[in-house]
């Protein structure tokens, strides 16, 4: 595996270096050293950029020529992915810490993320029911530049689920790669490039990191620049919720679309009637594959009090069992958080929880036989409430924290007191109180006795994927007529 030295912005189809001629440091979250330069991005970088991307989209072909066309491209940088999936996979266990056997499984998906989209954009619109003297349709048109703002979650696969539809819609994009993680962004110019994107359709602009020099303000970062640029009419954001909710009053003032695409606590509801053993075992995999990073982890457990014991017990031994270690290693379960500011923020949060009355019946520490590196120990706390900083907290991390109730309503409330949720899991052998609990938690997704394997939006990819191409777009209704009828005058003409 190839590290590049120096990882530079992808601007109109060409590699290029920061306006102000700095770089910043990535560390290994392994070992806490560096192991390349980044060029860091700022305001006149993202002007540059945009620039381009315009000049794609009022000059270039890419946004008018047949969908089919597009499609072919996105089918190739599909097949790029694919011939790249170990490298890939490679890059996002080096550079952000994942399990290699999962980061593959996550490139497969981006992978699929492009297919799909390339599916989506040749599809027909739906049209409008049929009149008898005119014929509606809706037609959808690129809505512009795109501003794609991604995370250290996963990082492919977010920056995936976020360009491809954006290109299958027709828009051109500027893509701004987080900072704790931008080694596996680096080979998608090359990826694109080879399927015949054309030149300044895609645009990759990298941020300050912990670079503090000159013009290197909250209002010339990359990602401020980004939201705030009047020729980039929508914002697609992957992050944390705070800088989400900053992005989006940002939007909201310039009257810009955005999708905030942002990580919660999935509640894991287990009623006394559950299968124990498939309960703990989805649970343990939402709360630590990824290294507790998927969008929709499983990271709060709501027991029944009659379980309650019980599931501590199995969750307990179960996370005691995981292998910690090198990224690499494909026996590995859990590796190292992304960066030791992430490192920091989760410990001192699960040292807070310990003082306000949480107890740790797994992890809780550094793990074991590890010294450097931002290594945690998968973690188990039991006797959370709701009153604790720790049961809001969207921590990204292997930590799973547990909380008794002792009836459905009592869940329920649990439940919704996860503000943000994007799923739900449910394990009991009554399919009505499932479909009543799912109701009254009324997360976006719930899985009933089975855990969600893939991190998906929603449960039907298509839609979802369709619904992701349409945010992109802009529709324009078109009524036709259909017969003579001569149009109403004024005047008793």
């Amino acid at each position: 595996m190839v590290i590049p030295e120096v990882i530079g912005h992808f601007i109109g189809g060409r590699a290029a270096r920061s306006s102000y001629g700095k770089t910043f440091g990535v560390p290994d979250p392994a070992t806490g050293k560096e192991y390349t330069q980044v060029e860091v991005g700022v305001e006149a970088d993202v002007n540059r950029a945009v620039r381009e991307a315009q000049a794609a989209l009022t000059e270039g072909t890419w946004s008018w020529q047949p969908p089919a066309a597009r499609a072919a491209v996105l089918d190739r940088i599909a097949a790029g992915i694919g011939i790249r999936a170990g490298q890939i996979a490679g890059f996002e266990a080096f550079g952000a810490g994942l399990p290699a056997a999962q980061a593959r499984q996550q490139a497969a998906q981006a992978a699929s993320c492009f297919r799909r989209a390339a599916e989506a954009s040749t599809a027909p619109p739906a049209d409008r029911p049929a009149e008898l003297a005119r014929l509606g349709s809706t037609l959808r048109r690129p809505e512009g530049v795109a501003g794609v703002i991604t995370s250290w979650r996963t990082p492919f696969l977010a920056l995936a689920r976020a360009v491809a539809p954006a290109l299958a819609a027709g828009c051109t994009v500027v893509l701004q790669v987080d900072v704790w993680a931008p080694l596996s962004a680096a080979l998608l110019p090359e990826i694109v490039t080879e399927a015949g994107l054309p030149a300044g359709v895609l645009n990759i602009v990298h941020g300050t990191g912990n670079w503090r020099g000159e013009g290197a303000t909250a209002r010339t970062t990359a990602r401020d620049a980004l939201v705030a640029h009047p020729n980039v009419p929508l914002i697609w954001f992957t992050g944390d919720a705070a800088a989400g909710e900053r992005a989006a009053r940002e939007a909201a003032a310039r009257r810009k679309r955005l999708l905030a695409d942002l990580p919660g606590n999935a509640p894991c509801v287990v009623l006394e009637d559950a299968d124990l053993d498939r309960a703990v075992g989805g649970a343990l995999f939402g709360a630590f594959a990824l290294n507790g990073g998927r969008r929709t982890a499983s990271s709060r457990v709501l027991a029944a009090r009659p379980v309650y014991s019980a599931v501590l017990a199995r969750l307990a031994e179960e996370a005691d069992r995981l292998r910690v270690g090198a990224p690499g290693d494909p026996l590995t379960e859990v590796g190292p958080l992304v960066h030791a500011e992430h490192y920091d923020r989760v410990t001192s949060a699960m040292r807070r929880a310990i003082r306000d009355g949480a107890r740790p019946v797994a992890g809780g520490q550094r793990a074991a036989g590890l010294a450097e590196g931002n290594y945690l120990a998968p973690t188990v706390l039991a006797d959370v409430t709701p009153d604790m900083a720790i049961f809001g907290d969207v921590l990204s991390a292997p930590v799973l924290c547990v909380t008794p109730f002792d009836t459905d309503g009592e869940a329920v409330t649990l439940a919704s007191a996860l503000a943000g949720a994007p799923a739900a899991y449910l394990w009991t052998a009554e399919r009505q109180r499932a479909n009543w609990l799912a109701l009254a938690i009324g997360t976006p997704v719930t899985w009933v006795n089975a855990h969600n394997p893939g991190d998906l939006r929603t449960s039907d990819d298509a839609t979802a994927t369709r619904e992701a191409v349409d945010f992109y777009t802009r529709p324009t209704v078109v009524y036709t007529a259909q017969d003579d009828t001569p149009a109403p005058r004024l005047g008793g003409r």
